[in-house]
């Protein structure tokens, strides 16, 4: 849980290409001061910085959109491809490690298909600019000059243009003058986009609508696509990184049926577990916390535990807020009424300049801050471990110790936050998983017991 209200929140570029085909402005702008188009620990880089690898033209219309070039034989594609390949090479260059597009041809696409990902891609326009990229062959996450007035575009980059039941607006402008580079970081789990703009949220975990055939959801996969809009275009560090869809693994170690864990969540139904169910859906043997399902609030364990060891995997989306409540009553706020460790994506820009360290992940909400730097980068999987002991609380995080801390002494004389944590003093209540309006994930959750017989 993060409450705002408990913390007091607080290249340039010379060409003399003669023979290029490409007639290049004469400023792409100054590369940046990291090496350019070199990938970040855990992505891969979707564009070389050389040459047009990895990249395919995209098919002329109707069969730019994914549901007509399903209906292409093998033949018709291999034909159409080769026609949208040479449109490609013609209006697409690299020019000093910058991809570089004249505004004539077709938009660009990756020759790979991608479910769910996170991108990274800088981009520039000129004035009057008008771009985007397609997710899963989609359109789009907008890209525009902030000073044209003839379609809106003040409202900023980073929207989703053409959502009609869900959001197609950004939250901010955070768009750089034209003529500056922006930084876009992408990400999508599901049909869910975040988007965040030059470090701003623009688009927080907003649903994505299949524009080309609206009564179904977006296409589990499809190529990301750099749109043609008629504009001067220019991008450059296009990073990706992929996140495999697993399905849920509910099953004790032969170890932890030795030491005496019970499965918690059986990966079929809710047995055993009571609260707001409406917002809550088992995928593929994975408790999904959904927000577009209604409802929310906390899914508890039918029967009060104690002293015990805890343990579950959890995947978030990017910025989740979510938290375990332990020795908590059926009702009331699990972080104060109990206790609530927290989880949450801590590094989303959306916490920057106001998160408490006991509101970091790990952290026994407002009494105990946790160690930092062990959880994972969103959309990857976590396992986690909280051990209660009378008084000890110890939180391990993928096989590190971030918590391990008297709550007794802790709150002596009181609280880190100041304010009454009445739950501390409780011998025993639910366990459980508070909703906060967010999306993950959650499997794989046993317990083990420490409760006199």
């Amino acid at each position: 849980m993060v409450k705002r209200h408990v913390v007091g929140i607080s290249v340039c570029l010379t060409l003399a290409v003669a023979a290029a085909c490409l007639a290049i402005p004469a400023s792409v702008g100054a590369a940046p001061a990291q090496a350019l188009n070199k990938p970040p620990e855990g992505f891969v880089a979707l564009f070389n910085g050389k040459d047009l690898t990895g990249w395919k033209g995209l098919l002329k219309s109707p069969y730019d959109s994914p549901a007509e070039r399903a209906k292409l034989t093998p033949e018709q594609l291999k034909e159409l491809q080769k026609e949208a390949d040479e449109n490609m090479r013609a209006h697409w260059k690299v020019v000093d490690g910058v991809l570089v597009f004249d505004g004539k041809g077709r938009s660009l696409c990756t020759a790979k298909d991608y479910g769910d990902f996170e991108m990274l891609v800088d981009w520039k326009i000129e004035k009057a600019g008008d771009s985007g990229i397609y997710l899963r062959g989609s359109p789009q996450v907008q890209i525009w000059d902030t000073a044209r007035a003839d379609v809106g575009a003040q409202v900023g980059s980073g929207g989703l243009y053409n959502n009609q039941k869900n959001p197609s607006k950004p939250s901010k402008v955070a768009d750089k003058p034209v003529g500056e580079w922006n930084s876009f970081r992408l990400g999508m789990i599901g049909e869910r986009v975040t988007v965040t703009l030059n470090d701003e949220i623009v688009t927080d975990n907003v649903i994505m609508e299949n524009y080309w055939e609206r009564d179904k959801p977006i296409y589990p996969t499809g190529q990301i696509e750099l749109q043609n809009h008629g504009n001067f275009l220019y991008f450059r560090n296009i990073y990706i990184r992929e996140l495999p869809r697993e399905k849920g693994v509910n099953k004790l170690t032969d170890d932890e049926q030795k030491q005496g864990f019970t499965q918690l969540f059986n990966g079929t139904d809710l047995t055993g577990w009571v609260g707001g169910p409406q917002g809550y859906a088992i995928r593929d043997g994975v408790l999904v916390i959904d927000p577009s399902l209604g409802g929310g609030g906390n899914l508890l364990t039918d029967k009060d535990y104690g002293d015990f060891v805890f343990r579950f995997e959890f995947r978030l989306s990017p910025g989740a807020n979510n938290g375990v409540g332990i020795r908590t009553p059926e009702s009331g706020d699990a972080a104060y009424q109990g206790m609530e460790i927290q989880i949450l994506d801590d590094v989303s820009p959306r916490y920057r300049g106001w998160l408490n360290e006991y509101q970091r992940h790990g952290s026994i909400y407002g009494v105990v801050p946790a160690k930092t730097g062990f959880q994972k980068l969103w959309g990857l999987w976590n396992s986690e471990e909280i051990t209660a002991k009378g008084k000890q609380i110890t939180v391990k995080l993928n096989g590190e110790t971030i918590v391990d801390a008297d709550i007794e002494k802790a709150s002596t004389p009181k609280t880190i936050d100041g304010h009454d944590h009445p739950g501390l003093q409780r011998a025993a209540g639910r366990i459980g998983f508070c909703g906060h309006g967010d999306y993950l994930e959650i499997r794989n959750v046993r317990i083990k017991s420490l409760d006199a017989k």
